[in-house]
């Protein structure tokens, strides 16, 4: 009797102190407020996340919005960009699987500042990737820009967050947005490993600053290996644009036409396109 009540009472301080994991709730994506879904087939469930990870309780879950307009939601308190504040992008995830706004005054898209646009002048289409920020910074969010035609980037304005740049992938034309738009690895020459890098954003004073480089992940690790496609920055009205020619001859490997610098091993130029006028990014085949 005594061993029986020893042992019952050993089980009990057991189960006592090992404690029971709880499953987490997680948030739907919403299908009714016109964004587009980001591999909806994976567990990310169509978050611009990453395809293994779920939108779960408590945490904020980023979203990716239709060419030329930016996520207009995060965390308020993300006022710098520093980590880990800088990932607290998109619609809150509550304990009981609903969303909230922390912003409630903001849409969940607002347009960029308009300016610039991606031409495709190649006989495929090519995706341009953005990556998501706030969020993990990766390049998820798809634009596709068609042969033959042209389709609005996002330039975020001044008072976007912590005045942070959109920064786009440009990967080989020929490739989807759903093959193009992950992270991938060095097998292939898309992703994260796409030849080509562009960025964007707009100061107080209306001057839009357009950028295109080689990607520092392919400069390493696809040494030499050119390109199919070139990449270059054009205006409407040149005289509204400082820094062309800036222009990207992929038989010039890792060089710039026009006057460039050097990040990360990597080269690129950077045109200052002036009082809110239009610049295009245009690829061209080699």
């Amino acid at each position: 009797m005594l061993f029986t009540q020893i042992a019952t009472l050993s089980l009990a301080v057991l189960t006592a102190a090992v404690p029971v994991e709880k499953r987490s709730n997680t948030c739907k994506f919403p299908t009714d407020q016109g964004l587009i879904a980001v591999t909806p087939s994976k567990s990310n469930g169509g978050w611009a996340m990453s395809p293994d990870q779920e939108c779960t309780a408590g945490s904020y879950c980023p979203y990716a919005c239709p060419a030329g307009q930016l996520m207009a939601q995060w965390d308020p308190s993300a006022t710098g960009y520093s980590y880990p504040s800088s990932m607290n992008g998109g619609i809150k995830c509550e304990a009981d699987g609903t969303l909230t706004k922390p912003m409630s005054d903001n849409d969940y898209c607002q347009d960029g500042e308009g300016t610039l646009k991606a031409k495709n002048t190649a006989d495929k289409e090519v995706a341009f990737c953005q990556t998501v920020l706030p969020g993990n910074e990766a390049m998820l969010i798809p634009t596709k820009v068609k042969a033959s035609t042209e389709n609005d980037l996002a330039v975020p304005g001044p008072n976007y967050y912590a005045g942070t740049a959109a920064h786009y992938y440009v990967n080989s034309p020929g490739y989807s947005t759903k093959e193009a738009c992950v992270w991938g690895d060095s097998s292939e020459p898309k992703g994260n490993w796409a030849p080509y890098v562009a960025g964007a954003n707009m100061d107080d004073s209306g001057n839009t600053f357009v950028k295109i480089g080689w990607n520092p992940k392919y400069v390493e690790d696809f040494n030499n290996k050119t390109p199919s496609f070139g990449i270059r920055i054009t205006c409407e009205d040149e005289s509204k644009c400082n820094g062309l020619k800036c222009e990207i001859d992929p038989s010039n490997f890792n060089q710039i036409s026009g006057s460039g610098s050097n990040s990360l091993g990597a080269s690129y130029c950077v045109v200052t396109v002036q009082d809110k006028a239009n610049a295009k990014i245009e690829v061209f085949s080699a």
